[in-house]
C-alpha cells in the first residue's frame, strides 16, 4: 500500500491557471493592436499584402476574442 501526498500528486510541468489566463490576455491585446494598425494601412500596404479593403474591414471588425 502506498501513501500519496498532495505534493506527489501535483503536476509541476503543467502551466498554472494564472499563466494560461495571462497568455490568453496577451493574445487578445495583441489582436486589438494588430486590428487597429490594420485599419491605418495605406492603399499600397493593403495591395502589397494581397488584401482588399473588404478583407481589411472584415478583419478589423472582428471582436478581439475571435482569431
Amino acid at each position: 500500500m502506498s501513501t500519496y501526498t498532495h505534493e506527489s500528486m501535483t503536476n509541476h510541468h503543467a502551466p498554472s491557471v494564472f499563466a494560461e489566463a495571462g497568455h490568453v490576455l496577451h493574445i487578445w491585446i495583441e489582436r486589438i493592436r494588430q486590428r487597429r494598425e490594420l485599419i491605418e494601412w495605406s492603399e499600397r500596404d493593403v495591395r502589397d499584402a494581397g488584401l482588399s479593403w473588404g478583407d481589411v474591414r472584415y478583419e478589423a471588425s472582428k471582436p478581439f476574442w475571435r482569431a
